[in-house]
């Protein structure tokens, strides 16, 4: 067994130990994790960046991803896109790609070296995830309503994203050595080999069209694996073919399964999708009829707690991924580039597309500004890392890393404090208005 497999399995054991005492004094586990996979690291970080920088860390970070994907679109409730249908299809359909471009085009004005992976930096810095802030979803001082809506809305994101960063990522890697070149000739003496430009040039057009139809078998593979399954599972269930403990094996082996036929050679459709699409028509076929739509959780169980340990597996790995970002090098523009897109770059885009909704103005605030950084984002950048030549993974790492340290600090500590502060500013409010 790998060494880095072998220390995040004892620390996610040790924080299993104590997590339920850590979770009640406010304690979240990721920070502990991150910690832990930094101490375990420090020691030889070279070392752990060859052990990320690797096949088998790759596809085990992919594994991961698409088991996270299909149980994000398996838990939302309601229709296709949850009880808040028509604000979810706001955020996932406007204000997310609008955030992806906005990022984008502030990536290469404030690191134009990074121009050939603006798109990768984009994908892996705006999916939103709560596990480093739980406490803001499960806290009565945020209506119930904007609880829902950005439950839901993490819960499609990196779906969503997915077949973006899947194009994105080929098409930096082949762009970079060309950069490269350009670089070190000088841009008035720049010349590519003519061989040179015309095996690049090709990769990148295969780049470019290949990710279409990797995408549409992607989602035939989802639909009609998912679909079919939760059809036959509502089938044996209401016939008493089957029981609650099969309905958990059929929902840890489906997004497997779908991942596994979507990347058969012959195939080389986007895992991330098929498994993604998979968890969406999973859902809605095996709720169909239901009152409420919404898979019993005895049947969730497994595919959540599987989901939970390999979430906690991915952060003990930034803990290390953190080391190494900063021992290559740190600065300020990323930074700064981190930081807006944890407000103004997701806020902007969220309140434009919820204009006109029924969402008031103050609410839409919130929903811009409480959007967590976390799972996905590392696995993203996990994988850009694992792809990219040295200097621009190095980028993406280190984007990756400030982003959701940032957003720990953010919307970890930062923002339960502030809506504590809000309540208690509105409480006295309330009070000073009452008749004596």
């Amino acid at each position: 067994m790998p060494t880095l497999v072998l220390f995040g399995l004892a620390a996610v054991l040790l924080w299993s130990l104590a997590a339920h005492r850590f979770e009640r004094w406010g304690v979240a586990g990721p920070a502990i994790l991150l910690v832990l996979g930094a101490a375990t690291t420090v020691w030889d970080i070279q070392a752990y960046g060859a052990a990320i920088d690797s096949p088998i860390s790759e596809k085990v970070v992919e594994i991961i991803l698409a088991i996270l994907l299909f149980a994000d679109a398996t838990e939302v409730r309601g229709g296709i896109f949850g009880g808040e249908g028509r604000v979810t299809a706001r955020l996932v359909l406007i204000a997310l790609p609008l955030s992806l471009i906005l990022t984008a085009i502030t990536s290469v004005y404030l690191i134009p070296e990074s121009f050939v992976a603006i798109g990768v930096i984009a994908c892996v810095i705006m999916p939103t995830d709560f596990a480093p802030a739980t406490r803001l979803l499960r806290s009565r001082l945020l209506p119930e309503r904007i609880r829902a809506i950005l439950n839901v809305e993490s819960g499609y994101n990196d779906g969503l994203i997915s077949p973006i960063f899947g194009m994105a990522l080929p098409i930096a890697v082949v762009l970079a050595p060309i950069l490269q070149k350009a670089l070190e000739t000088g841009s008035d003496t720049f010349s590519v080999d003519e061989t040179e430009l015309g095996h690049n040039g090709q990769k990148m057009a295969e780049a470019f069209v290949n990710a279409v139809p990797a995408t549409l078998w992607a989602l035939v593979i989802g639909v009609v694996l998912g679909g079919l399954i939760g059809l036959a599972l509502r089938i044996a269930r209401d016939r008493g073919i089957a029981d609650e403990g099969g309905a958990r094996y059929i929902m840890l082996l489906l997004p497997l399964i779908a991942y596994g036929i979507a990347t058969i050679p012959a195939i080389e459709a986007n895992g991330f999708v098929a498994a993604f699409v998979a968890g969406l028509m999973y859902r809605v076929t095996r709720t169909r009829g239901m009152q409420q739509r919404v898979i019993p959780h005895a049947e969730l169980l497994l595919v959540e707690e599987v989901g939970t340990l390999t979430a906690n597996f991915v952060w003990f790995m930034l803990g290390g991924a953190a080391l190494l970002a900063f021992s290559v090098s740190f600065d300020w523009r990323i930074a700064l580039l981190a930081l807006l897109a944890l407000t103004v770059l997701r806020l902007g885009p969220v309140y434009l597309s919820l204009m006109g909704s029924s969402v008031p103005r103050a609410d839409r605030v919130k929903i811009g500004l409480l959007g967590p950084r976390g799972t996905a984002t590392i696995v993203f950048g996990l994988l850009a890392y694992n792809v990219l030549p040295d200097a621009e993974g190095n980028i993406v790492l280190l984007v990756m890393v400030v982003t959701v340290v940032g957003s720990i600090l953010l919307h970890g500590i930062a923002a339960p404090f502030a809506l504590r502060a809000l309540e208690r500013r509105r409480v006295a409010r309330t009070s000073a208005d009452l008749p004596a």
